[in-house]
């Protein structure tokens, strides 16, 4: 936990907010998305209120390339 303090201040963050995750999993309280995550949500919501939407095969693509990992 010593080197933490050496990493990039993005790096750091990014460590707490996976260990606030965990901590809430841990208590079972209910998550509470980040600003980053809203702010993501907010676009995708966005792009699909504007008709911006994956198609099937794109879909399907997308499944069998996870899949395949």
């Amino acid at each position: 936990m010593d080197r933490v303090r050496d990493w990039p201040e993005a790096a750091q963050n990014e460590l707490v907010s996976v260990v606030n995750q965990i901590e809430s999993e841990l208590r079972s309280d209910e998550y509470v998305a980040t600003s980053e995550e809203l702010r993501i949500i907010d676009g995708a919501m966005a792009s699909i209120d504007a008709g911006e939407v994956a198609t099937d095969q794109e879909v399907a693509a997308a499944f069998a390339k996870f899949r395949a990992g």
